[in-house]
């Protein structure tokens, strides 16, 4: 944070506004979805269709907020899945990505760098192209209706881009102090638990983050493909419950996307000074 500082105060004062407007025009830019959806649960159902358009209203209220639980009564359940099923995906999916980096990062082995690049291959396709198989697989393991119908190909495509991502950060920790550990007599295993992943700490957060960006993201289509129990469903597939037969109530179903959204704002807001640290770790050449 100090350097950044030191950078910006280089700059002259036409520098400065335009960056500070430049900054401002992008976060207005990435927030408005959230702004339009906060706008539409505040409104009642009958001034959302008029032709007149207001960022601010008389007839703002929170009463969707109140609503949606009564059109809704397995909200809360959705929003428990939602989260549940991202935390399992991303502590499963680190449990396999962190030696599986250390792997890729320290050890030479056959096929190393085709198996680097299969793991880009597999990025390349998205969950659609293999909804088919992956039904048939679970299927066949009785594990269709459950969580783990949504959890287990949520690990398996989130693997390698966990791999990917953590071993260019582990790579960046000198060699010399794992050398010291072994010549006290540590074992690989030892050292990667005690030396590399205290030091890797604000890598493997971001990389937990951006899993569980991933996880959270993908589990509509697998929650109407692999699971047809309400009891089981996340949140995205639980919204399609304020559309009905004659009409579609928008206020409520932002008003609920919005608060499935508060688990993840907190959880970003707990690790914000980590996620920082570990977005600009070797951005700055010493």
């Amino acid at each position: 944070m100090g350097r950044n500082k030191m950078l910006i105060d280089r700059l002259n004062i036409w520098q400065k506004i335009g960056l500070y407007i430049a900054t401002f025009l992008f976060l207005l830019f990435i927030l408005m979805p959230f702004i339009e959806m906060l706008r539409v649960s505040l409104r009642p159902m009958s001034h959302l269709m008029t032709a007149e358009f207001s960022w601010w209203s008389k007839d703002f209220s929170l009463q969707a907020y109140r609503d949606m639980w009564v059109t809704v009564p397995l909200l809360g359940r959705y929003i428990f899945n939602s989260v549940f099923i991202a935390l399992a995906v991303t502590l499963a999916t680190m449990i396999v990505v962190v030696p599986g980096a250390y792997a890729y990062a320290r050890l030479e082995f056959p096929f190393k760098a085709l198996s680097l690049g299969g793991f880009l291959a597999v990025n390349m396709f998205t969950g659609a192209v293999l909804l088919i198989p992956l039904y048939r697989v679970l299927r066949t393991l009785g594990l269709l209706n459950t969580y783990w119908a949504m959890i287990i190909p949520g690990v398996a495509f989130l693997i390698p881009t966990g791999i990917w991502l953590l071993r260019s950060y582990l790579e960046k920790i000198p060699r010399e102090l794992e050398e010291a550990a072994y010549v006290d007599g540590a074992s690989r295993l030892y050292t990667l638990r005690r030396v590399v992943i205290p030091l890797a700490t604000p890598g493997l957060i971001v990389v937990a983050t951006s899993v569980f960006i991933g996880a959270y993201a993908q589990q509509f289509l697998f929650a109407i493909t692999f699971n047809n129990k309400r009891e089981f469903q996340p949140l995205p597939a639980g919204l399609f419950e304020f559309v009905g037969y004659q009409d579609t109530t928008w206020n409520e179903m932002m008003a609920a996307a919005l608060t499935g959204v508060l688990p993840v704002l907190l959880f970003f807001l707990f690790l914000q000074k980590y996620l920082v640290a570990g977005l600009t770790a070797g951005a700055v050449k010493e």
